[in-house]
């Protein structure tokens, strides 16, 4: 992901999360080190995104989101897999993501390739005080 890539994901962003990320944050994400990002395209059209951080022993994944209109085809789980991938390339131990209390469908597709739930962090969410369910998905490395 660019900056030039941003009007594309911002339009994904705000269709799919009452308490969208803010283009500023997109554009200090961009400026973390350790962060990346892959984006998903059909025809050329950037359809979804996933952004997480390489850390010293696993990743976190910090958002992921598919446009409505591609939804249901396997994409995000496609998106996820790339950085489980990426993670196994790396060497890492796991792979952590947060996800909504109330998001069910999507601990459904975490679990569903393999992520389990390892706690509940209260009040994460800042823009409305929402639980989040800490998810991680533990590598074998041998």
């Amino acid at each position: 992901m660019t900056t030039a890539d941003l009007d594309a994901v911002m339009a994904i962003e705000k269709a799919s999360f009452a308490y969208p990320w803010s283009p500023r944050f997109f554009l200090q994400e961009l400026q973390v080190e350790c962060a990346r990002s892959f984006l998903a395209e059909v025809n050329g059209r950037i359809v979804g995104y996933i952004l997480f951080w390489l850390l010293a022993d696993e990743i976190d994944i910090h958002n992921v989101a598919v446009h409505s209109e591609f939804r249901r085809r396997g994409i995000g789980r496609l998106l996820i897999e790339q950085v489980v991938l990426e993670a196994r390339r790396r060497g890492s131990t796991r792979v952590t993501l947060e996800v909504r209390r109330s998001n069910l469908a999507a601990q459904k597709l975490y679990e569903s390739i393999g992520f389990i739930p390892t706690g509940v962090r209260k009040g994460y969410y800042s823009d409305d005080g929402e639980d989040a369910l800490a998810m991680a998905l533990k590598l074998n490395t041998a």
